[in-house]
């Protein structure tokens, strides 16, 4: 049987991100649903001066999948109910940022670059959420046959 906590995994960030949203709150769904995602919000990927060098040739790139850290979410749950939802569901099977380790990812549209700045849209980050990575968006993300489970009828998948 595999040892899972054998050994603690360190993170540094490559960057920060800049958002209009400033508190959960702007964010959470259930207080403020936007039926069109975040998909026309603006925002900024400031990366670390000494890791600017790796976003040599992304500016052919569409879309970026950003790996970050949800920096202000609690402890999660195994068993959460997602906005909309009366029924609990597992954490592993929504997009709750209460999770046992508190990593997100999310894809955003790259509008331009200017040194060390990625403008970007589709922010639906916090101002200040630590960026663990970036990799670009690419033909192969986007998957075939997608079975959406049980958000298939959600309001949130619309």
């Amino acid at each position: 049987m595999a040892d899972f906590k054998q050994r603690l995994i360190r993170f540094r960030p490559i960057g920060v991100v800049h958002s209009p949203f400033h508190v959960r709150e702007d964010i959470n769904p259930r207080r403020n649903f936007r039926p069109d995602g975040f998909s026309d919000i603006r925002g900024e990927l400031e990366i670390d001066p000494s890791y600017a060098a790796g976003l040599k040739d992304i500016a052919g790139f569409s879309h970026l999948i950003v790996i970050f850290a949800f920096h202000k979410s609690e402890l999660g749950h195994l068993l959460v109910r997602p906005p909309f939802e009366t029924r609990r569901r597992g954490v592993f099977s929504t997009r709750s940022p209460h999770r046992p380790n508190p990593i997100g990812m999310t894809v955003v549209r790259l509008l331009g670059r200017c040194g060390n700045i990625l403008r970007v849209s589709g922010i639906d980050m916090l101002e200040g959420t630590p960026i663990l990575d970036i990799k670009p968006y690419t033909s192969r993300d986007n998957k075939r046959s997608v079975r959406r489970g049980w958000m298939r009828r959600s309001v949130l998948n619309k």
